[in-house]
């Protein structure tokens, strides 16, 4: 019992870690794109007012990817090279932990247990979470041509907290791990 304890210990903590993960980031491109040539950039607001998140919220993408762009060098524009519009999804998702290895005392029944009835050793006690999966993308439109150039995607974990700091770092961090993609080809990871 104290070796199945002592090996629990490390898969129960590599969980964790899993479900901390930051951001898993995708991002795709139009190879025929000349993106050395896209210096000025704005906001594309049709596109953000489809953007089903509260306007606090989508605020503080916006500044996120401000602040970033602005850090690459790129200035905001009323005559921009490129549009950037945003986008999210968001699901909801339940995890369901059998955590608990051990004895089980007291008459009855259950399938679980060798045997069948009795005392006996066996999972137990079953932990259910839920937790909000959001997707942010960011698209790069063609100011030119309308067209869309470059898209990234970032999926994690966010926060309910109620703590306005802590949200607009994980909104920050979302942005950062989103446009690390950009310029496709960019090896500043």
């Amino acid at each position: 019992m104290k070796t199945m304890k002592i090996l629990a210990l490390p898969i129960v903590a590599l969980l964790f870690l899993s479900s901390c993960v930051s951001v898993r980031v995708l991002s795709d491109y139009d190879k025929d794109a000349n993106f050395n040539s896209y210096k000025t950039y704005a906001f594309y607001k049709t596109g953000i007012d489809k953007a089903h998140i509260s306007d606090l919220d989508k605020k503080r993408i916006l500044k996120a990817i401000d602040s970033e762009l602005s850090s690459r060098g790129m200035v905001k524009s009323e005559d921009p090279d490129v549009l950037i519009s945003i986008f999210t999804k968001e699901r909801e998702q339940v995890d369901v932990y059998n955590n608990y290895w051990g004895g089980r005392f007291g008459w009855g029944w259950s399938p679980y247990y060798w045997g069948g009835y009795g005392p006996g050793w066996g999972w137990d006690n079953p932990a259910v979470s839920t937790r909000t999966q959001g997707s942010l993308y960011i698209d790069l439109i063609d100011a030119e041509n309308k067209e869309l150039v470059w898209q990234g995607k970032g999926v994690g974990s966010l926060s309910s907290s109620n703590n306005i700091e802590k949200k607009e770092e994980r909104i920050r961090e979302f942005v950062t791990e989103i446009l690390q993609q950009y310029p496709p080809g960019n090896t500043s990871k």
